[in-house]
């Protein structure tokens, strides 16, 4: 018979940093780190670890002796439950400071740089309320709290509509208000919930693959308009019909009405038909004079205001004078690159998706742009000798990747052309430290301002500016 394992339990511990993903930083009696999900820096606690590897703890604290002067009160009921906010028991200010020094560290450690000027942390304005963007999921097997699931006499209503629960894919946290998308989001998504219950239409069960309602996408646009998709798992004509009638009736704001039939095993909607039942197709961003048509499968960044703060730097570090060819790389739907064109000769996309490239050209073509050009591929690939032979070397190249960084062929490539100026815009700074670590050689890394997209959250944008040595 195997022996437990035995899990420490270390009493009156200082919280004294907080780290990447969200999680704070504690230091156990023989030294090791202990990574924390339910406290922040200053709070005095007892731990319960949880996972012991060789260099670290992973815990949980299960007693506050003292609550930091850095914590305030939580807006939302749901709050520790869906995992959305992590930091919303964190003062604001101090939400900021540590996205900066998370950055920082990164730079520091990781890329081993030497970065000339930090600029300090852009906040938001809007530290609620400011996604234009979110998803939901149906599910007729909600999340139980412990009290309910002790509660053997009362019947429970297992009909939800809301987030999945952290760690459990088949679990949905029902929602009753969601304090990061501006009305009438609550009001589409409780409507249509308590809508679904009364006339018997059915709720998803991700286990089975059963139920009609399975998820709803709401869009919002600074310039007003609304667009609303929802996932059916089948072409169920007579409840579809009602369900939207029902968004039309009572929901006139809503300017884009689609829904798609969805009967895969996962919800992602880019391999699959969206049919429009009312309006457009489309709604518009907008971001000075120019206009982005976004449409259910577009990529755009879910913070409008902060998007447009991230582009502007993005152009002050570019420096342009009007004489530069400009390569933007991941351009994904166009928006740094139209954002830049009149201050440039002539600006090159690279992107991977073809739908993102068809919004870019239909984007270009629509503010009258025409010193654009749009390239779909494998980055990895695309960005070949060849291809600048074609069309040019660049004076300045932008970079957006992913998460997960540049591919090292890419890497190798800008390392072959050694443009005076890159701008590596980055929503993970790790792996941004990792890349600029490969240029440093040929780069001076001049200038570098960290932006808050996601208040209430630990996810934080960077921009750096290389100079050519």
């Amino acid at each position: 018979m195997a022996r437990k394992k035995i899990r420490p339990v270390f009493t009156d511990i200082e919280v004294i940093d907080a780290g990447a993903k969200g999680k704070s930083i504690a230091k156990a009696p023989d030294g090791k780190v202990i990574f924390l999900t339910n406290a922040i820096p200053g709070d005095i606690v007892d731990i319960q670890t949880t996972k012991k590897r060789k260099a670290y703890y992973e815990g949980q604290a299960i007693k506050f002796h003292k609550l930091s002067e850095k914590r305030c009160q939580p807006i939302c009921e749901h709050f520790g439950l869906c995992g959305g906010c992590k930091w919303q028991h964190m003062k604001y200010d101090e939400q900021l400071f540590y996205k900066q020094n998370e950055v920082k560290q990164n730079l520091e450690r990781i890329g081993h740089l030497d970065i000339k000027k930090y600029i300090p942390i852009l906040k938001s304005e809007k530290q609620y309320m400011y996604r234009n963007k979110m998803e939901f999921s149906f599910s007729d097997s909600r999340w139980l709290t412990q009290e309910e699931i002790a509660d053997t006499e009362t019947q429970i209503d297992r009909r939800a509509c809301g987030f999945h629960k952290p760690g459990m894919w088949d679990k949905i946290i029902d929602i009753t208000e969601c304090h990061l998308q501006e009305d009438p989001s609550n009001a589409i998504r409780n409507g249509v919930k308590e809508f679904a219950k009364v006339n018997d239409i059915s709720f998803f069960n991700p286990r089975q693959q059963t139920g009609l309602l399975r998820t709803m996408m709401l869009r919002t646009s600074s310039t007003g308009e609304i667009m609303v998709v929802i996932q059916f798992t089948k072409n169920d004509t007579v409840k579809i019909k009602l369900v939207l009638d029902y968004l039309t009736a009572n929901f006139s704001q809503i300017s884009s009405l689609q829904y798609v039939i969805n009967s895969k095993g996962n919800d992602s909607i880019y391999d699959q038909k969206v049919i429009l039942y009312k309006g457009k197709n489309h709604i518009f961003e907008e971001m000075e004079g120019l206009k982005f048509s976004i449409n259910a499968k577009s990529f755009y960044q879910t913070n409008s205001a902060q998007a447009y703060q991230l582009y502007k730097i993005t152009r002050q570090f570019a420096g342009l004078t009007g004489k530069e060819l400009v390569y933007d790389l991941y351009t994904g739907t166009g928006t740094i690159a139209l954002f830049i064109s009149k201050f440039a000769k002539h600006v090159v996309g690279i992107e991977s998706i073809p739908e993102a490239i068809l919004d870019a050209q239909k984007n270009a073509q629509k503010n009258n742009i025409t010193n654009t050009s749009f390239f779909v591929g494998d980055m990895a690939k695309i960005f070949t000798d060849a291809f600048i032979a074609k069309n040019g070397k660049p004076d300045v190249i932008i970079t957006d990747p992913p998460r997960e960084g540049m591919h090292k062929n890419v890497v190798n490539q800008l390392l072959k052309i050694l443009s005076p100026k890159i701008v590596y815009v980055s929503c993970n700074s790790a792996t941004q430290a990792r890349d600029l670590n490969l240029l440093k050689e040929h780069y001076t890394i001049s200038l570098s301002q960290a932006v808050d997209m996601f208040p209430q959250t630990h996810h934080v944008e960077n921009v750096v500016l290389l100079e050519r040595k």
